[in-house]
């Protein structure tokens, strides 16, 4: 069981599997939100604890689909952790447990910033990964 927060500790949830994937975006909207590393959790292992109704919505507008999730107290990123799919990408800065998962991709390495070096062999894509 891994146990997850925002800054302030008004969100609080755990999951109950280890994460099957974990990933880096650097899509301008990840990076701006904070968290570019993610990793993706089944619907079922996602148990609250406290302070969901602490978590807001950030709903872009179009082309952009998927909303990203935030704590309204202290902002931290969530990443998509109110997602009704099977599986979906959290904000792996939102962990406090330790993970098994490493990187295993990064997308839309096209909008990545000139400073940042990707370091590790980990697919690279131009945009979501096939």
């Amino acid at each position: 069981m891994i146990e997850g927060s925002c800054c302030c500790g008004a969100v609080k949830f755990e999951l109950l599997a280890q994460p099957s994937l974990m990933g880096t975006c650097h899509c301008s909207r990840c990076r701006k939100a904070g968290a570019s590393a993610i990793v993706f959790v089944k619907k079922e292992d996602l148990r609250w604890i406290a302070g969901k109704e602490e978590v807001a919505l950030y709903q872009p507008a179009p082309p952009y689909k998927y909303g990203r999730c935030f704590c309204r107290i202290c902002g931290s990123s969530l990443g998509e952790i109110l997602s009704q799919d099977a599986s979906f990408p959290i904000a792996a800065n939102a962990l406090d447990g330790a993970l098994e998962a490493t990187n295993s991709f990064h997308e839309f390495v096209g909008e990545k910033p000139g400073w940042y070096a990707i370091c590790d062999d980990a697919k690279q894509s131009e945009g979501h990964p096939a």
